[in-house]
């Protein structure tokens, strides 16, 4: 690692630390129904909204009517973003002419699910399939709406813990109707005029013919990409206007935009845990959330840099220069791009996968095993290292439940969490969450590895689905653990060098972000309704304090601990094996060829 790369990490992490607490206070007076600064601008906004779909601002609802209108919610965006695609040769801002025959059915339900679930997972080449107007009306729109949910359900679990006695904890059109409008719109429009400013293009422009200077002839692909770009970083959704990603460079240009991209994926996610403080009525409960986040994230984000940067050893037994100098990066450049260089490339990986996000500015295939490993098992904790927009803070707060539950079997009390007991109710819904997207990760992964289709059958012409692979042996089993994971934690980013735009990998992965997304969220709405009907019980000298360094540890140390046992079997059938293989020792090859062998 270099003192440079480490300086750059130190920078993007204190503008989030000082955005949290601003950003935080702000949202906390939003969902609480108070005044701000923003209201006389954009309540006119809000206003006409309610009345437009007919919702009454002051009736709330309970927790079973909260997660209806949830899920009609996400069905009819769902049913509205596929139509969108099947209909886009009918529909304008088409200058491409793309059709129905760009989105096969099985293609259209994986993107409508992927959009509608935050996931933002691409088996298609945005460039190559979308036309202008489903990307402006079908995955922007989705950009907003999946993201204003996910803030609505972290709001929902807030006020479980903050309330006593209380059979509601809110109104869900309410609370997506003031994330849309006070939050993400008008830090989307901000964004999206930085981004323009430093080059990324919006126009509806048809692409462009140009002769190369050895006089070939490209097509150069553009559209309306800032205003999407704003709002695919802001709201943790991920999904490229490009196959690229944010490595193309109409998409991200300059180190700048780098720097904002990553900037806007943990904005939001850092200031929730200051508006939980608020809410609650203790900030030191959200700042010690915050310190559980930043822990584990600047864990994954040096290991993942110092890997990288370490490189393949099989090169420096070459005679390669592997170490970085003043006129070289050294380490790993394979799949980075040489304008954000290894510093960069580690850091936007494991902000991406820490955050849900799922956008990339490089390529985690190329990554070393270890290197890759970080974003993979970052997914793995169920997205709850700073997280997506809410669904981070939903996240970290199941860990909390878990967390005051070990504490309370360690000591022989009945766990405590912020005056409230945690009974058999909520560690029951916290468990089924966890389960649940084990479950679909572990399951789908291994049937992907080991099914085999018909030959010629419709499934997958190529018989195995493990076909689709570009690599044998763990790398190769290691991209489908990533897709399975990338699925169901709802990242969207992917090792790649796998084939997935199949209707095998399209119908599981897609049903994979399904069941990451609600399985995961019904069960703590659950608890939250439990949660808000309680009484709030007085602090004891017995009490565990859950806003000191202690609890931040237990906290971490259950995150880390229900990952690696939950999932280290399968990491070490991938990237763990790789890793020893890389490094030819000669004991660890006796033990882990056959490995190898099986996998090929």
């Amino acid at each position: 690692m270099t003192s440079l790369g480490i300086l750059q990490i130190a920078i993007f992490f204190a503008l989030i630390l000082l955005t949290a607490k601003p950003l935080g206070a702000y949202m906390a007076k939003i969902f609480e129904g108070q005044r701000t600064f923003m209201h006389p601008l954009l309540r006119w906004m809000e206003v006409l909204t309610y009345k437009l779909v007919g919702v009454k601002e002051d009736v709330e609802q309970r927790w079973t009517q909260y997660t209806a209108a949830l899920l009609s919610f996400s069905i009819f965006g769902f049913l509205l973003t596929y139509l969108l695609q099947r209909a886009q040769g009918m529909l304008p801002f088409n200058p491409q002419h793309f059709n129905a025959g760009n989105v096969p059915p099985d293609l259209a339900f994986n993107t409508a699910a992927s959009f509608v679930t935050n996931t933002n997972w691409q088996a298609y080449s945005g460039e190559s399939t979308m036309s202008y107007f489903v990307q402006m009306a079908g995955l922007a729109v989705q950009n907003f709406a999946s993201a204003a949910a996910g803030i609505a359900i972290a709001i929902a679990l807030i006020r479980g813990f903050a309330r006593q006695e209380k059979k509601t904890i809110g109104n869900f059109w309410v609370d997506v109707t003031r994330a849309t409008v006070y939050v993400l719109l008008p830090l989307s429009i901000i964004a999206g005029l930085l981004y323009a400013s430093q080059g990324v293009v919006q126009n509806l422009q048809p692409y462009t013919e140009v002769t190369t200077v050895e006089g070939a002839k490209q097509i150069i692909a553009q559209g309306p990409v800032a205003s999407q770009e704003a709002i695919k970083q802001l709201g943790t959704n991920g999904g490229g206007f490009f196959n690229a990603n944010s490595a193309h460079p109409f998409e991200n240009p300059t180190p700048l935009t780098n720097l904002l991209a990553m900037f806007l994926i943990f904005l939001i996610p850092g200031a929730l845990t200051y508006t939980f403080g608020k809410m609650v009525g203790d900030t030191r409960q959200g700042w010690a959330l915050f310190a559980a986040f930043s822990v584990m994230f600047l864990m994954g984000v040096f290991v993942c840099y110092h890997f990288e940067q370490a490189g393949n050893p099989t090169l420096g037994k070459l005679g390669i220069q592997t170490a970085a100098t003043s006129g070289q990066s050294g380490g790993n450049m394979e799949g980075k791009e040489t304008r954000f260089g290894i510093a960069n490339s580690a850091l936007f990986a494991t902000v991406t996968t820490d955050a849900s996000c799922g956008a990339v500015n490089a390529m985690h295939d190329s990554f070393t095993p270890m290197g890759g490993m970080v974003p993979l098992f970052n997914m793995m904790t169920g997205e709850v290292i700073f997280g997506g927009v809410g669904a981070g803070l939903y996240g970290i707060l199941l860990y909390c439940i878990l967390a005051v539950f070990i504490a309370g079997l360690m000591v022989g009390r009945t766990p405590e969490y912020l005056g409230k007991k945690i009974e058999q109710k909520e560690v029951k819904m916290a468990m089924l969450a966890v389960i649940a997207t084990a479950f679909s990760v572990l399951v789908f992964s291994s049937l992907s590895s080991v099914i085999t289709f018909p030959a010629h059958g419709y499934w997958n012409p190529q018989g195995p689905a493990s076909a689709n692979l570009n690599n044998s042996g763990p790398h190769g089993f290691g991209e489908i653990l990533y897709a399975y994971t990338s699925a169901t934690a709802n990242n969207g980013s992917a090792f790649a060098g796998i084939t997935v735009n199949t209707p095998w990998y399209d119908l599981t992965i897609g049903l994979a972000m399904w069941i990451g997304r609600f399985l995961f969220l019904i069960p703590l709405l659950a608890a939250a309704g439990s949660l808000a009907a309680k009484k709030k019980i007085p602090h004891t000298a017995g009490t565990f304090p859950t806003h000191g360094p202690l609890f931040v540890g237990l906290l971490v140390g259950t995150v880390i601990i229900v990952g690696a046992l939950t999932f280290f079997p399968a990491l070490s059938l991938g990237p763990i094996v790789e890793h020893y293989l890389m490094q030819g020792g000669k004991l660890f090859s006796m033990i882990l060829l056959p490995c190898q062998a099986i996998w090929s």
